[in-house]
């Protein structure tokens, strides 16, 4: 029986001095005495401490050690030395080198001690010994990794490029913490040039490397030779208040305000700066018009190193829509404010905008009908004011329903909504948007637009004025025949905030052509250079065909487990939603790299908030 056997309560701790203490002949079984699987007993036999360990510790066969294409059949395990366990964490990088200079490059999928040796259960042993001593031998047991093979790093010529994993290493191959930022980057396929997101991370912390700096960038392709711009392909920002998603939305917009920043559309070549126009319920974006005051000198110098756009866009211009009495005041930024108005002769190619609630089939084709016949009659000009009078003639009633084209009914439906639209939307006091477009203000190579609607206090005008002015950007560059070249002919990005109320999946005709117009847009934006940037609290509210079309998903802090499902991130990311800090996310875009986790900027590049 080994002297571990003997420990037993007998009054007082038996084996234990007065004081509690453990006696020396205890410690010195503990230290050194082991039982095999067979209850003998052997010395544990002490390492010669000859040289320096190198790397976290080495593959283990213990349980097999298998490569194979079912992920689920892939057996890899890492046996971590004692001095390092406390270094390693969930989702950590490893690389394990194959004989001829290939290495496997790894993350961490699961972490676990067992025990060293099979033997009676002496957990009472092992617990009273742990509270009577400051820490735990761990030598008394064996850490072990899980790992999840990503992928094989190869060289060819002067390039080191990744394949998928298709070779076992070896046996007790050494293991080692991934260091080096191109076999990081290679390994996540993580591209070295595009537009920056954040810095690489692991629990909220930074990837270290020996290199300077020491941290690893995480960029979106955005050149046509190194693939489609992801921009064209679209980007969803999702993240709860407070998380940090309006920070880091500025921060990404800005780059791709960048002076330098081109991209071609026209087949002679020629190429343009991007225009950016942002829709912004909560007035917050035309801030960056200012550089941000709380940046100081070593942030430039950061941010300048990175080849990042920071400070205030002076191309910045914020169009304020005029809605009835509503005045929009702000202090909080110095961009220009230019007023303009929804002049009511767009309804004629978007009939939905001036019905105020949902219509069937029927009743949309009734107000088309009637809007035809209106602008038939009164040209581009017509008013909100004299189609609504046009339709209280009560002859145009009879007329419609006794030629059976527009029923009675179908026809007061049409007419209450009509009424019911919010008062002071069309034809305002202000410069029509589409003279805006046309005197190339609104869109322009270089120029951040803001339309901020936080002034309205009627949701409807402000969703309204958001899907007209949106609409008209989306028609005119889905065009064959466009009205204004300057929309056709300039990349843009067309960036939309609390996206899910203006997106939203639902039965009404309004909804259904509101989402078939966005969807066909972004199936048309690498072509058309149309990039949606949709920011959202509420992912699981926006339509499932538009979403279905975005390429980049962009996560921050979501406490909200229907949201988090929607954004559908494997499930490895999706459980660390919830936890992550402010300005912590996660990135799934599949054209671009390996699902990651990234840290954000601390500072935003340009002003940000209202103090």
């Amino acid at each position: 029986m080994s002297e571990l056997g003997d420990f037993a309560d007998h009054g007082t701790d038996d084996g234990a001095d007065g004081d509690g203490s453990a006696t020396d002949a205890d410690e010195q079984a503990g230290d050194h005495v082991e039982e095999r699987d067979d209850g003998e007993e052997f010395d544990r036999p002490e390492l010669a401490d000859v040289g320096a360990d190198d790397g976290l510790g080495a593959l283990a066969v213990s349980e097999g050690l298998r490569i194979h294409e079912d992920g689920q059949e892939t057996a890899l395990k890492a046996y971590v030395t004692a001095s390092n366990r406390s270094a390693v964490r969930l989702g950590s990088y490893l690389v394990a080198p194959y004989p001829g200079g290939e290495k496997l490059f790894c993350r961490i999928t699961g972490l676990e001690y067992v025990q060293a040796f099979q033997s009676d259960d002496a957990t009472e042993i092992h617990a009273r010994r742990a509270m009577r001593s400051d820490s735990v031998d761990e030598r008394d047991y064996k850490f072990l990794a899980e790992l999840d093979p990503v992928a094989v790093l190869y060289s060819d010529g002067d390039e080191l490029k990744r394949r998928m994993p298709d070779r076992v290493p070896k046996p007790e191959t050494v293991v080692r913490a991934a260091d080096d930022a191109t076999e990081i980057k290679t390994g996540l396929k993580i591209p070295e040039e595009g537009v920056f997101l954040g810095h690489l991370s692991v629990g909220g912390e930074k990837v270290r490397t020996a290199a300077e700096p020491p941290t690893i960038d995480y960029r979106v392709k955005d050149d046509f030779e190194a693939g489609d711009p992801l921009v064209f392909r679209h980007t969803l920002v999702a993240g709860g208040t407070g998380s940090g998603k309006t920070h880091s939305a500025k921060n990404v917009l800005r780059q791709y305000l960048h002076e330098d920043r081109r991209y071609p559309v026209e087949a002679n070549g020629a190429e343009r700066r991007a225009a950016v126009v942002q829709f912004d319920p909560q007035d917050e974006y035309a801030q960056m018009h200012d550089d941000n005051p709380d940046a100081d000198a070593s942030d430039e110098r950061v941010w300048e190193t990175q080849g990042l756009a920071y400070g205030g866009h002076e191309d910045t211009t914020a169009f304020v829509p005029k809605v009835g009495d509503a005045t929009y005041a702000a202090d909080h930024h110095a961009a220009e404010q230019v007023q303009f108005t929804i002049p009511f002769s767009m309804v004629r190619s978007n009939p939905w905008l001036v019905a105020s609630s949902g219509l069937n089939d029927n009743q949309y084709g009734g107000l088309t009908l009637l809007l035809e016949r209106f602008f038939d009659q009164h040209g581009n000009g017509g008013t909100y004011e004299e189609f609504c009078s046009f339709l209280d003639d009560p002859a145009l009633k009879e007329e419609l329903d006794e030629s059976g084209r527009v029923h009675e009914a179908t026809y007061e439906a049409v007419l209450r909504r009509v009424h019911g639209m919010p008062s002071g939307l069309f034809d305002q006091d202000a410069r029509p948007i589409t003279d805006l477009v046309e005197g190339n203000q609104f869109v322009r190579p270089g120029r951040l637009s803001v339309v901020p609607t936080y002034h309205i206090s009627n949701s409807r005008a402000a969703e309204t004025v958001v899907l007209a002015v949106s609409s008209l950007l989306v028609d005119q560059k889905l065009s064959n025949d466009p009205r204004y070249d300057a929309i056709k002919e300039t990349p843009l990005v067309v960036g939309m905030d609390e996206a899910h109320n203006f997106l939203s999946d639902a039965d009404s005709v309004q909804a259904r052509k509101v989402v078939g117009k966005f969807t066909e847009a972004a199936k048309q934006g690498r072509k058309e250079r149309l990039g949606l940037f949709l920011i959202t609290q509420d992912p699981q509210d926006i339509a499932d065909p538009v979403f279905k079309q975005v390429n980049t998903t962009v996560v921050l802090n979501l406490g909200d487990e229907d949201a988090i499902k929607a954004v559908n991130i494997p499930s490895e990311l999706q459980s660390k939603v919830p936890y992550m800090e402010k300005g912590q996310m996660v990135v799934y875009s599949p054209d671009n790299s390996e699902p990651v986790e990234i840290q954000g900027l601390p500072t935003c590049l340009t002003r940000h908030g209202r103090e």
